[in-house]
């Protein structure tokens, strides 16, 4: 008697999640395919003679990379956003690793009210709402038109959320570790250098990377910051790419956004394969 109802009830269970897992893949695949179409037009307009903002297959020519490599500056940008990004990469992670490690195994009063401050004001305080008062000082420092001045105002904005994410990483790597190296006279640095960033390797790749992102499309600070054109870096050279009636080279644009998209990738598989973004754990302190 009640056999009947308790399979009419599975059945509807099926089919309900049969239906939700269509459904959950449809819309999924919608999403891939909107993620996708902005990448396959970077892929296939710099080779099209006359691209457009609509994806159509294109008319193949090489045309468009010559014409980009008679701009003095283009190169130049990319290797110019390069020095910033692993400039500022170099200093965030030096500076980020010794402050997170001193956060994490010092017992200072009022130590996660600090950093959570620091990370709320620089949530807040953006580079926008900072920019003046930024300009100002680096006017009077005399360091407008050099990169000093822009590494130093980039890895500033940066390092209040890079300390919060390491010392994370920080706290959970055991001090048994760091113990046994004090037993053999390791100092607090050949600790740091040879026990504690080895375990914590996959948070300063992560970084690493992320600094580097940060960096690479930053446009605010070196446009405000750099008066030359030869110190400006890609993102900033991107926007003077206009033909002669004011319009969006999408020629030039599509061709130098491929070029200037591939640094940062080739630096993530590299870091990726070098590093892996991995999680090593050990014993429990």
């Amino acid at each position: 008697m009640t056999a009947t109802p308790v399979r009419k009830v599975a059945a509807n269970s099926t089919v309900r999640h049969f239906l939700s897992r269509v459904a959950f893949a449809v819309i999924m695949t919608i999403v891939g395919v909107l993620f996708a179409l902005p990448m396959v037009w970077l892929v296939l307009a710099p080779f099209d003679a006359t691209p457009s903002l609509s994806l159509s297959w294109p008319d193949w020519t090489l045309d468009n990379f010559a014409r980009l490599a008679e701009n003095p500056y283009a190169l130049r940008s990319i290797g110019n956003s390069l020095l910033l990004g692993i400039g500022t990469m170099v200093i965030v992670v030096v500076l980020g690793a010794l402050a997170a490690y001193a956060m994490s195994r010092i017992r200072i009063p009022g130590r996660d009210g600090i950093l959570y401050g620091l990370l709320l004001l620089s949530s807040i305080v953006t580079g926008t709402a900072a920019m003046v008062p930024t300009f100002q000082i680096i006017t009077q420092l005399g360091l407008i038109n050099s990169y000093v001045g822009v590494l130093l105002v980039l890895a500033g904005g940066i390092l209040p959320t890079v300390i919060f994410i390491l010392k994370d990483f920080m706290d959970s790597i055991p001090k048994s570790y760091e113990e046994s190296a004090r037993l053999y006279g390791a100092g607090p640095f050949r600790i740091l250098r040879d026990v504690v960033a080895p375990i914590a390797r996959p948070g300063l790749a992560f970084i690493s990377i992320w600094t580097i992102v940060q960096v690479w499309g930053n446009f605010l600070v070196p446009f405000i910051l750099l008066r030359s054109p030869d110190l400006q870096p890609a993102a900033v050279l991107m926007y003077t790419f206009y033909t002669e009636s004011g319009q969006a080279d999408l020629r030039l644009i599509s061709t130098f956004a491929l070029l200037f998209s591939a640094p940062v990738l080739i630096i993530y598989f590299v870091v990726n394969r070098r590093y892996g973004f991995r999680f090593h754990g050990g014993i429990k302190s």
